[in-house]
């Protein structure tokens, strides 16, 4: 009798932690959104801020890795503290540093406080990506890929429309009017807040992960190091190339076909929009089809669209784009849900760390390509990007974790 009184409160909690919770996911899926889109609004205003401020290419790039490193330093920490120690409103509090960024950069008419600002909204990127990435583990039910590529494809629709607000409200009617989108914020702040009252009333679907199992044989410890090293490499290849789109984009459109720059960011956001397409496919896809070939497919694939970039005309340059971003996108759900089967129960640092990495290998990427921009020329740039998506073919040294027999955490083993 008091094995069954043990073991019931267990089997509640692993039932509990078997159930999709679509709701909390959609609402993840909406303030990954929001949140997004605010971030995206600092590279689509580099054209403006450039002109106002007389800014060159490398202070540009330096803009964005400030950006990105005040994000990628921050988050492996985070999700390693909050996986010891989950904070239920730690997104509230993250998107309230984004919210004085958004104010601060509205004002911001010198280099270093643009920097200043830039920083704030970083730090509440580091706050956001790994507390949410494991709030959409555990609403779930077992569907990771799924569930990461909805929250992803929330991120990715909000970046592909912040460049098209860009192009509506701040390069039309200057920088200062950035301060009317801390109304998105305050709303993400009341959304993040209900979510916070779910995962306080729901701890226990962490529970099930303190009794997990791996069943099936494992890989050695020199086996995972070395393909979180490949995993990493392919981030690198993945970031770098897309810091070139996001970053410089623009830039490209305007010297070499000489359109206007509102024209450019509708441009911009036909990538962006490909890349948030692009982004459901991976997680499904890879839950059916395993993982490993959606990352090869993914980043490998892109190369003979890359190759053929800059030597096409606009109109096959926007159509080139648009492949690059649905297939190009479809890596990274793929490659976190990869990693977190290889490293059960570290969903947080796992997620902080590639999450923090993908920043950091974009500012770093940003920085370094507008100093070569600036050496060289915005189209050189794009000559030598093309070249990055054929390290995907390094996909072909990760094992197959799926046939491994890898369950995850709070799951239940089809032999068990």
């Amino acid at each position: 009798m008091a094995t069954m009184l043990t073991d019931e409160p267990k089997a509640v909690a692993e039932q509990a932690a078997r159930q999709t919770v679509l709701s909390i996911l959609l609402a993840l899926s909406f303030t990954h959104f929001l949140n997004d889109m605010l971030q995206s609004l600092i590279p689509a205003m580099y054209p403006v801020l450039k002109d106002s401020l007389k800014l060159n290419f490398t202070q540009v790039g330096l803009i964005t890795l400030t950006f990105q490193m005040s994000a990628s330093i921050l988050q492996p920490l985070v999700g390693l503290y909050t996986d010891k120690k989950p904070k239920a409103f730690s997104l509230a509090i993250g998107m309230g540093f984004s919210l004085i960024g958004l104010v601060s950069l509205s004002f911001a008419h010198t280099f270093p406080m643009l920097l200043v600002s830039v920083t704030l909204v970083g730090m509440g990127s580091a706050i956001f990506h790994p507390e949410a990435s494991r709030l959409a583990h555990m609403a779930s039910g077992g569907k990771h890929g799924m569930a990461q590529s909805l929250f992803q494809v929330g991120g990715n629709a909000g970046s592909s429309l912040g460049p098209l607000l860009a192009a509506m409200v701040i390069v039309p009617f200057g920088q200062f009017n950035v301060i009317w989108f801390s109304v998105a914020a305050l709303l993400a702040i009341i959304v993040m807040i209900n979510i916070g009252k779910w995962y306080q009333g729901n701890t226990h679907r962490i529970k099930p992960k303190k009794v997990a199992e791996v069943t099936g044989p494992a890989f050695s410890t020199g086996k995972v190091v070395f393909s979180l090293f490949i995993l990493l490499v392919l981030i690198f290849s993945k970031y770098f190339y897309m810091a070139s789109m996001t970053s410089y984009y623009t830039f490209y459109l305007i010297d070499k076909f000489h359109v206007s720059v509102q024209s450019a960011q509708v441009y911009l956001f036909i990538f962006l929009f490909a890349v948030a397409a692009g982004t459901f496919i991976g997680g499904p896809v890879g839950d059916r089809i395993g993982r490993k070939y959606v990352i090869w497919i993914s980043i490998l694939g892109v190369a003979p669209f890359s190759l053929l970039l800059p030597h096409a005309n606009l109109f096959w340059t926007a159509v080139l784009s648009v492949f690059i971003g649905v297939i190009l996108s479809s890596a990274f759900s793929a490659i976190l849900v990869y990693a977190q089967e290889l490293v059960p129960g570290k969903v947080g640092m796992i997620a902080g760390l590639f999450f923090g990495l993908a920043f950091g290998m974009a500012g770093v990427g940003s920085a370094l390509l507008g100093k070569l921009a600036d050496a060289t020329s915005i189209n050189y740039v794009y000559e030598v990007c093309a070249y990055l998506p054929l390290i995907g073919i390094l996909t072909g040294l990760l094992p197959n974790v799926e046939k491994a027999g890898f369950t995850q955490r709070g799951e239940v083993s089809k032999e068990a």
